[in-house]
């Protein structure tokens, strides 16, 4: 039998540990859907966003003091990128009233693929941004992640490649609508 997860927001302390799960994630987790030159070029957008941790939005999903994934959401205009994707950032607060909230930087452990660390993080950051006041969240989803994020409710706007100085990497704009606040289970 499986444990159970359990959710906490991310620390600075927990910075190193995020970082390796992400790039296991990126490496193994994008096979079959990119080939080895997108994975590699995928390196230069995804990756570590200190601002999430920083910001309190940021969730680490932990079983027997393991932690099997993690993700955000954020309040920011940055809509995709690590702390090295200089070119994509950008700190300016979104209004509540007219903006999505962004969702940002999911990452699972490999191993624990398949087993509702997704949408778990998923629910946790719909939650946050609903209580917040956002109606509605924004995500720039891998080919990987497009499944979890379409049986979520999410909505594709438009297929988009990001350009970087050793490849393209696909990407996928989504949304979904969000109800008033609502309590996760």
């Amino acid at each position: 039998m499986a444990a159970p997860f359990e959710s906490r927001l991310a620390t600075e302390a927990d910075l190193a540990a995020l970082a390796v799960i992400m790039d296991l994630a990126i490496g193994e987790l994008q096979k079959g859907f990119l080939s080895p030159e997108e994975i590699a070029a995928s390196r230069q957008v995804m990756g570590l966003d200190t601002q999430l941790v920083a910001d309190r939005t940021y969730f680490v999903i932990e079983t027997r003091g393991q932690i099997a994934g993690c993700g955000g959401w954020s309040r920011r205009a940055t809509l995709y990128g690590g702390d090295h994707s200089v070119a994509l950032r950008n700190a300016a607060l979104l209004d509540p009233a007219t903006d999505p909230a962004r969702v940002r930087a999911m990452y699972t452990r490999p191993d624990f693929a398949r087993q509702g660390v997704g949408r778990m993080i998923l629910k946790l950051c719909e939650a946050a941004a609903a209580a917040e006041g956002f109606r509605a969240v924004q995500l720039m989803a891998t080919l990987s992640g497009e499944p979890l994020y379409r049986a979520c409710g999410y909505q594709e706007i438009e297929r988009v490649i990001s350009e970087t100085d050793i490849g393209a990497v696909p990407l996928i704009l989504m949304s979904k609508s969000l109800p008033p606040a609502f309590a996760v289970d």
